[in-house]
């Protein structure tokens, strides 16, 4: 019986703006030797990060099948598509829903290139995905000045070895992830090897990639991608207007009219970004409406998180600031100069919620590392996660402004460094 042919296809999608100019890149790679078989790369005017990305898996899949004149048969040709995209792999793999009208169509084309049985899907880190990258940003780079991308203008034969010969590696006879991890250690093999020929096979799609340089304040090469956490404050409440403590120990309220409105708003926002692979959620009901608005637009899952729950403000539940000085003035002082009071009546003080959210954090960027997650959460919660991130005393919680569906960005890397990319962010309300 012959074997079938087997590819590992890597493919990325950029959009600088989201929406804003787009392109695409894919490279098909022998799995065993690592040789480059075929790339493509296209500018396609204005489009999304995740329009940009389904094209170029259009653009890979329809590049392997070329290369095998009869791909269409049963067991003629075994293909790993490895992205970055959690999205796509999530909802090519069949694991996730596809709701958004542009995604659809794109979605179906790259049904039709290939049997099903014939391809499988693999999430990678960004930093794994590079070549794809650099095709896109060469693409992307060609459409600001006007023209398409040309293989003859490319850089990628100088910036990606390419052998002279097969690497030695074992044949691959098993399913297509070992295929995967065949590319790897073939990759592995070639960046040892001194002084590598360039020059890929012949293929009828366009041969390219450039280099990204790494630019502004971009993860440095040897941290790979953080975790990064988008923080969402749920949407208004009846409470919220009235600037009445609303903790975890109250009356756990719904969102108003107007918290829906900005829970559409934002899940807008997002969805139009294309760049958040996972949702976590406090448990509070505001929270999780807010959040249940955003998964329905992007097609993901709520995971419930019991560590981002907003403080338990005991006896204030449900009071102004004016009604708890009235009432529990002394308590209020003694909140007010130290991280170790808690409110009335057996409420969690500032230093109890910190030690709550600094462990859920750790949790969180231990199970999303290099992924970019949404975390629906508090003023409180918030507010500690960019106090710790900033190395800032207890006192600076109450130096920020967190607006109603406001947005701000923190990310983790895996040598310990935290950048904070963003604070209060209300754009997408305007």
């Amino acid at each position: 019986m012959t074997q079938p042919r087997q590819f590992v296809i890597e493919a990325d999608g950029g959009s600088r703006g989201n929406p804003g100019p787009a392109g695409y890149g894919a490279v098909v790679i022998d799995p065993v030797t690592g040789e480059t078989l075929a790339e493509a790369a296209e500018y396609i005017g204005v489009a999304t990060n995740n329009v940009a990305e389904y094209k170029g898996l259009i653009a890979g899949l329809k590049a392997a099948k070329a290369l095998v004149p009869d791909a269409s048969a049963d067991g003629a040709l075994q293909v790993r598509v490895r992205m970055d995209s959690k999205l796509v792999v999530e909802q090519m793999s069949g694991r996730w829903k596809i709701k958004h009208p542009d995604m659809k169509p794109l979605a179906a084309e790259a049904a039709r290139i290939l049997p099903a049985s014939a391809v499988t899907y693999e999430w990678i880190p960004r930093e794994k995905n590079k070549h794809a990258d650099r095709l896109a940003n060469e693409a992307m780079d060609a459409g600001k000045r006007g023209k398409q991308w040309e293989p003859s203008s490319s850089t990628a034969a100088l910036d990606t070895p390419r052998p002279s010969t097969t690497v030695g590696l074992p044949p691959v006879s098993g399913p297509p992830g070992d295929a995967a991890a065949g590319a790897a250690r073939a990759r592995a093999a070639l960046s040892s090897r001194p002084g590598a020929a360039t020059g890929a096979a012949a293929a009828p799609t366009p041969t390219a990639s450039s280099t990204a340089p790494q630019v502004g304040w971009a993860a440095a090469p040897d941290l790979g991608a953080p975790a990064t956490f988008v923080l969402l404050r749920h949407g208004e409440t009846a409470l919220t207007p009235e600037k009445r403590f609303s903790g975890s120990g109250g009356s756990d309220p719904e969102l108003s009219a107007t918290g829906r409105h900005q829970a559409e708003r934002i899940a807008q926002s997002l969805a139009a970004r294309g760049t958040i692979e996972e949702i976590v959620s406090s448990p509070l009901r505001r929270c999780r409406e807010t959040a249940a608005a955003v998964a329905a637009r992007l097609g993901l899952e709520v995971r419930i998180e019991d560590g981002l729950r907003e403080t338990d403000f005991g006896a204030w539940e449900g009071l102004t600031f004016a009604e708890v000085r009235e009432r529990y003035g002394p308590d209020l002082d003694a909140w007010l100069t130290s991280a170790k009071a808690a409110p009335t009546g057996g409420g969690e003080s500032f230093a109890e919620v910190a030690r709550r959210v600094a462990a859920t954090r750790d949790r969180l960027t231990a199970r999303y590392a290099g992924r970019t997650v949404l975390l629906v959460t508090h003023v409180t919660p918030i507010k500690t996660l960019v106090r710790l991130a900033l190395g800032a005393p207890p006192e600076a919680m109450f130096r920020m402004e967190l607006s109603a569906a406001s947005v701000s960005a923190v990310a983790y890397y895996s040598d310990g460094n935290v950048s904070l990319r963003l604070l209060n962010d209300t754009s997408h309300l305007r």
